[in-house]
């Protein structure tokens, strides 16, 4: 089954006036894992929040598509629907809601209707999902994220993925606040996920991460743009020298672009 495309051209983002994001370009294929790495305010996680469409972020230029489709033109939940996720960095508590009604939602949402998921296979599925996670299965019946903590909602981000199989992930940091034990579960479920028809990019300060989740390319960001790309070996240099000898090579004497992104 061929994957889906996600093709970012040129694209800057504003947030109340400042330019973020000056001229991104970036393409991932299903069956790509791609990591974007940067120090604090170099335009990564606004990235990921432009993608799926955060009001606050305001798209002056550019262009992203969905196989073809104007992701722009859509709405959030349509992002959604078309195949598009985002693994947040910090995830919302709601309350009144069960984890699980939220995920059985989440994938009938983006089913035909009479074409709704079968609960016995959400239940088995879920309960499968849940134990590769190492997740207590009382989290299914618990308030989404409510009184969860950092660890489980990670977790449970990445339970979120793997019941919905979406055609293109962006994980936002989600080895930040995980000791290692659990990040090789997260790990884990992420690598469970790959084949030809599902595309991720992974935003990460760290190798750590990248140890357990091979990526195919490796993008740097500064100045709210991608600066370098390479394969893995990029990602252990800069592990091993930090990002100092990329802005001599470059010219660049301030990589940020003046706020933490």
């Amino acid at each position: 089954m061929a994957g889906s495309t996600l093709e970012i051209k040129d694209l800057h983002v504003e947030i109340e006036g400042k330019q973020i994001l000056k001229g991104v370009n970036l393409t991932i294929n299903g069956g790509e894992f791609h990591a974007v790495m940067g120090p604090n305010g170099t335009g990564k996680s606004t990235l990921a929040s432009a993608v799926m469409g955060h009001p606050k972020y305001e798209i002056t230029g550019g262009s992203i598509h969905l196989d073809g489709k104007d992701v722009l033109e859509m709405e959030v939940d349509e992002r959604a629907q078309a195949g598009l996720f985002l693994a947040m960095q910090y995830p919302s508590e709601i309350s009144g809601v069960t984890n699980s009604d939220f995920l059985r939602s989440s994938i009938n949402a983006r089913r035909e209707e009479g074409d709704e998921i079968n609960l016995m296979k959400f239940i088995k599925e879920m309960d499968g999902n849940m134990d590769e996670l190492e997740m207590d299965k009382n989290m299914a019946q618990r308030y989404l994220n409510e009184g969860f903590s950092g660890g489980e909602k990670k977790r449970n981000e990445i339970l979120q993925l793997m019941m919905l199989k979406p055609a293109i992930a962006i994980l936002d940091e989600i080895d930040s606040g995980l000791d290692i034990d659990a990040l090789k579960v997260v790990s884990k479920g992420i690598n469970k996920m790959r084949d030809e028809a599902f595309g991720c990019l992974i935003i990460t300060h760290y190798q750590r991460l990248l140890d357990y989740i091979t990526p195919d390319k490796v993008h740097v960001m500064m100045q709210g743009r991608v600066v370098k790309s390479g394969g893995p070996e990029l990602a252990k240099r800069l592990e091993e020298e930090g990002y100092d000898w990329i802005k001599q090579e470059l010219g660049i004497e301030d990589e940020t672009v003046g706020q933490e992104a």
